[in-house]
């Protein structure tokens, strides 16, 4: 009997103990606004893209439009963090192609209203397996402002190895120059680790499970 080929490539939807991480549509628009709009004073010393917040409505579909259209085309992976049932939004997250060849960066913001309940952690762990095994990559980084304390716990915590800080490389919101930690992990480690035994399924566009 011939197997059938394993599914490699994006997953489109992946599902954890506690959440749903999938790629954005433009009808997820109002629970984004929620979350975002809930979330502007906590998010605005890290993540430049907040100063533009709040967004029109047009301007908040349209955005929704361009990530989902750079996920169909692999250049860029962009995931909404909701809960279980899909009925809020608790953050975002992606896997961004911008580290260099054979390698992807993991991102993310919680809700304001859902720090320190573990969700960062548990999306990090889940998107470092999708990276390391559909998406045959050698590398996974994470990066963060020095500052950020909430978000260096993240690969701390997961077993990342700390690289090094680039000092005063980006500006904060207001100019303020940034050292940005950079925490990598590679597949040897990987292999080694707990994080590919995280409990993790994830599925294709058409529903396939891939893992």
């Amino acid at each position: 009997m011939t197997l059938p080929t394993p599914l490699t490539g994006p997953a489109y939807r992946i599902q954890t103990q506690r959440l749903v991480l999938r790629c954005w549509n433009p009808a997820d628009v109002y629970l984004l606004k929620e979350a975002i709009e809930a979330s502007i004073e906590h998010l605005r010393p890290w993540m430049p893209w907040i100063q533009n917040e709040p967004l029109e409505l047009q301007a908040r579909i349209d955005l929704l439009r361009t990530w989902r259209s750079d996920f169909d085309s692999d250049r860029n992976y962009t995931y909404g963090i909701f809960d279980r049932d899909e009925s809020r939004v608790l953050g975002g997250t992606g896997l961004h192609p911008r580290v260099g060849p054979g390698g992807i960066e993991i991102g993310y913001w919680i809700h304001a209203g859902e720090i320190n309940q573990g969700l960062a952690s548990e999306t990090a762990a889940a998107l470092t397996q999708v990276a390391f095994e559909l998406l045959d990559l050698e590398r996974v980084e994470i990066h963060c402002d020095e500052r950020n304390l909430r978000s260096a716990a993240v690969p701390r915590k997961l077993g990342y190895a700390l690289d090094g800080t680039l000092r005063q490389r980006k500006l904060r919101p207001g100019d303020d120059p940034a050292n940005t930690m950079i925490w990598s992990l590679l597949r040897p480690e990987y292999e080694q680790s707990a994080l590919k035994l995280t409990p993790v399924e994830a599925y294709d566009a058409l529903g396939r499970r891939m893992l």
